[in-house]
């Protein structure tokens, strides 16, 4: 029985009781972890709740420390407790029975919950503007949307993926208008330059970060170059030209190399939604009447949003800073991002009535494929996507207004859905520390080197691109493997370097909250030491080589269901005992971490778990030398303990969308 499961079960006697001991009916049973292993495995403080109750209900005082004692006899007669003591006026203290605990679960699966035919939701993460290389910024947005997609799998979801791609915005116009005004090319001549870059082993990607940031700076004193963007915005909407054809083509081999740079850090996608079809397959058109039928938008005669479609909001009632992002309608006719999302957010829930096309877009190594929305019906290939009963949306913090708006709209279109149907997984910014920035190629003054961070920004070309950053964790990722195993081949060297690299990026953007401002730093991320990712990998490869030296070694250790439960017992109650449990109670806590992470929307606490376990297992691993213990009781206690560490911090690794290398 899992902890969950055990907890399940203790709510639900102190439910019962309450009820016919007490004629109390209970919601919620909120229940604490003791600071110490030795105070109990879990702490109910429901009598003092419970004394509340009965005075309201009956007018009778009634002392918690009473009530938790009647409580007390029906939860000591559980046999996957051991006993319950009562704390100070009436905190029930419930010990677990370790050895039955440890005899069940030793060879349990840590992730019990994994469903593929659980309840389906959807997220969408990255949506990069397919104009330039990706970079920092779209990593974060990235890596939480991938952890968070495997923390809801973990919890029993079918989650699809999407990756919203903006090939109609101004971003994408904004290179084509490069490419044809500034460098005179048509779509031929860019086939011909991406095949030279090709053959010259560089990428599309960054050749239009540096166009981008090129455009960006002739438009400051070039009026006439900078009015060419509406004229290409409008042909690249309005589709079926070669203006469309050309921009079609740069989004795409964009969004190819995009795909690429994720995939070095094991992020994948299942679908590509582009906006051209949204516009072109009139999402907007069939949500706008639904919008206008339903009374959910109203147009506006007069004032400064004269002629526009607007969706009345109370919050920031009054202020301008907002106004704008109630607008789903411009009074030139034109839909606004927000307008355009709110479509799109009721097609992801299955509630518009309307479907893309779909064709192959690529497939990866281990056949795992990835579609992308076409405006051929004859493409319609695959059976169904979206139709989500929760929409997570992972967008930078700077989005929450129009995502609220988004949310809004959607639940008054659709009032039993609600709210809850929409989340926003908002973060805020990734800067580089002045050290970081030198490192990447920055030429900093003395001022930028005694800030705390240094901000990026892609449109005047100040950024980090993603492979970059990679290739240079990777590379002084290899110095250390070097180092450490000079005599394993290169390949091999290079692999685990990999490995660390990705770790060690990973976890540093995960291991802060949502709502932080990161700053990375190379040595920081990369320390085998403090709460960094190599640190977690390097216990998961310690605990592997305990296991790795008793196979070479042949040893034979008998089960723990081998062994009678007094023997495990004793393990447990002597005097080492408590540190041997307490590594087991946490290793057995996975499920649980994960279940609190995808209630709290915040993959950083299952970060900080997968930290404190990997710390708990050093500590352990220090402290108990398993091949050499004597007492076959203990030991047996040991490696079953350790083997649950193990395949706690392995799941919990991969949840986070790191890998374990076979050495470090």
């Amino acid at each position: 029985m899992t902890i969950t499961q055990i907890q399940d079960l203790l709510r639900e006697t102190i439910r019962s009781t309450a009820h016919t001991a007490f004629g109390v009916e209970l919601d919620s049973i909120a229940a604490e972890t003791p600071p110490k292993t030795e105070l109990g495995d879990v702490a109910f403080p429901i009598a003092f709740e419970m004394a509340k109750l009965i005075k309201q209900q009956t007018g009778e005082k009634q002392n918690p420390r009473a009530i938790a004692e009647t409580l007390k006899s029906d939860i000591e007669g559980l046999d996957t407790v051991s006993h319950v003591e009562i704390a100070g006026p009436g905190y029930l203290n419930v010990f677990f029975d370790r050895s039955k605990f440890l005899l069940e679960n030793a060879a349990a699966d840590p992730l019990p919950r994994v469903d593929s035919n659980g309840v389906k939701v959807c997220v969408e993460h990255t949506s990069v503007n397919p104009n330039k290389a990706a970079h920092i910024g779209h990593v974060r947005n990235s890596v939480l949307g991938d952890t968070f997609q495997r923390i809801l799998t973990a919890n029993g979801k079918t989650v699809e993926v999407q990756n919203y791609i903006d090939n109609t915005g101004v971003q994408v116009a904004d290179v084509v208008v490069g490419f044809i005004y500034i460098e005179g090319r048509d779509l031929a001549s860019i086939k011909t330059l991406d095949a030279n870059l090709k053959a010259a082993g560089k990428s599309f990607d960054y050749y239009c970060w540096d166009l981008y940031a090129k455009v960006g700076q002739q438009y400051q004193t070039d009026e006439e170059l900078k009015s060419k963007r509406a004229e290409v915005l409008h042909l690249i909407e309005a589709g079926d030209n070669e203006t469309a054809e050309l921009a079609d083509y740069v989004a795409t081999r964009n969004v190819e190399c995009i795909t690429d740079t994720m995939e070095r850090l094991g992020i994948r996608y299942d679908l590509l939604p582009r906006e051209s079809e949204i516009l072109h397959l009139h999402f907007w058109d069939k949500a706008f009447e639904q919008m206008k039928q339903l009374g959910v938008i109203h147009y506006v005669d007069e004032g400064k949003q004269a002629g526009c479609w607007v969706m009345p909001f109370e919050e920031h009632e009054g202020s301008d800073e907002h106004e704008g992002d109630k607008i789903l309608v411009r009074s030139n006719g034109t839909v606004t991002y927000t307008g355009k999302d709110i479509a799109y957010q009721m097609w992801k829930l299955g509630i518009l009535g309307l479907d893309f096309n779909y064709k192959l877009f690529h497939t990866y190594g281990d056949g795992k494929e990835i579609w992308i929305t076409t405006p051929n019906p004859d493409d319609h290939q695959h059976t169904h996507f979206g139709g989500g009963e929760t929409i997570y949306n992972v967008i930078d913090t700077r989005q929450s207004y129009p995502q609220e708006v988004v949310k809004k709209g959607v639940a008054a279109i659709s009032p039993e859905r609600g709210e809850k149907a929409s989340v926003h997984l908002a973060y805020e910014m990734v800067a580089l520390s002045p050290a970081a920035a030198e490192e990447l190629g920055f030429e900093l003054s003395n001022e930028d080197k005694k800030r705390t961070f240094i901000e990026m920004s892609g449109r005047k070309g100040l950024g980090v691109k993603a492979d970059d950053l990679i290739d240079r964790l990777e590379a002084n990722a290899l110095v250390e493997v070097e180092k450490r195993h000079s005599d394993a081949s290169l390949d091999e060297k290079k692999h685990i370097a990999h490995q660390i690299a990705v770790g060690a990026l990973r976890y540093f953007l995960l291991k802060f909250t949502r709502n932080t401002v990161i700053v990375f730093d190379f040595a920081e991320a990369l320390s085998f030491e403090g709460e960094t990712g190599c640190f977690c990998q390097y216990s998961a490869v310690r605990a592997n080589s305990i296991f790795r030296k008793l196979m070479e070694s042949g040893h034979s250790c008998p089960a723990p269901s081998e062994f009678d439960g007094s023997e495990i017992k004793r393990v447990f109650d002597s005097e080492s005992g408590n540190e041997i449990w307490s590594l087991a109670i946490l290793a057995a806590k996975l499920d649980e971490t994960i279940a609190q992470a995808a209630a709290a929307n915040e993959p950083a606490i299952l970060a900080k778990y997968t930290f404190q376990l990997a710390k708990a297992f050093n500590l352990f691993y220090h402290n108990h030398k398993i091949l050499a213990e004597t007492d076959q009781a203990k030991q047996v206690a040991l490696i079953a303990v350790a083997d649950m560490a193990r395949r706690s911090l392995t799941a919990s690794l991969a949840t986070l969308g790191i890998e374990v290398p076979e050495k470090m």
